[in-house]
């Protein structure tokens, strides 16, 4: 315990080092200073030392069953309002249909519903069972870039990239401009309507700092999320096993933001 103490203390000396320096690099050490903001005022794990910690989230599409189970949570979680508008997280349903022969094509439409942002499970697709080439589900949320365009935008530093690998949101910071909602290129952000401010998926950084699992993993009963620490793998940690036998693929990757959500099976329909 007191090895844990002293490192949480080395932690914070290395955050107000960088935040002493912000006068004279201010785009290099704002992340840290608010880094250091947040973790005093929103209560993390007492003993956190973001510097040891590398987050890491992938999804198993083919393991999804679209129960919704993984919104509902994250919505009682996170206070995210009850209404079909806003989201930390998502489930969207893919059917593909069969091709007509006579277009001599291998696939045809593709129909992309989310009913609610899947809140409430799905119910059985409009399209004729005869007619579907195959149906899956694919959850959604922050991406986590680590070349994260919200952050790059942000004009008051109220977005920042986190060195464990979160990207937060400083509510008493944000003025509610906006800009980061329109830079997502995953369209994982929303202006809350209470606050009026900027908001999104925080990966339950108040639970994980604690030892905790996102509330999304926690309840998910296929186990379709798996979560990890790449800097604290063990030889049996689900997260290894699921890097090692799962090709795992990034959304857009041509956009160059490096995300730390990674799919396996990831269909290219899936925008």
């Amino acid at each position: 315990m007191k090895q844990t103490k002293t490192n949480r203390r080395e932690a914070l000396k290395k955050l107000a080092g960088l935040a002493g320096a912000v006068a004279v690099a201010p785009k290099t050490t704002g992340a840290e200073e608010a880094l250091r903001r947040y973790l005093f005022k929103n209560g993390v794990g007492e003993d956190y030392d973001p510097f040891d910690h590398k987050w890491l989230m992938v999804i198993d599409i083919e393991r999804c069953i679209g129960c919704g189970m993984c919104v509902r949570a994250c919505k009682a979680e996170n206070e995210v309002p009850r209404d079909p508008l806003h989201f930390r997280t998502w489930v969207e349903q893919y059917t593909i249909k069969k091709a007509d022969v006579a277009t001599g094509r291998i696939e045809g439409e593709t129909i992309v519903r989310s009913p609610n942002g899947g809140y409430d499970g799905f119910p059985p697709p409009e399209v004729p069972e005869e007619e579907i080439l195959r149906s899956f589900f694919v959850p959604k949320l922050c991406n986590l870039c680590h070349h994260s365009p919200c952050s790059q935008v942000c004009p008051v530093g109220a977005t920042f990239d986190t060195p464990d690998g979160a990207v937060l949101v400083d509510y008493e910071y944000c003025m509610g401009c906006g800009f980061c909602v329109q830079a997502c290129p995953y369209g994982c952000r929303y202006m809350h309507p209470e606050r009026h401010t900027a908001d999104k998926c925080t990966l339950c950084y108040h639970r994980i700092t604690r030892g905790l699992k996102p509330a999304c993993v926690e309840v998910c009963p296929t186990q379709a999320r798996i979560f990890g620490d790449l800097k604290h793998l063990g030889p049996d940690d689900p997260l290894r096993t699921f890097i090692e036998t799962k090709k795992a693929q990034s959304l857009k990757p041509h956009l160059g933001t490096e995300p730390r959500v990674l799919y396996a099976g990831l269909d290219k329909e899936v925008r």
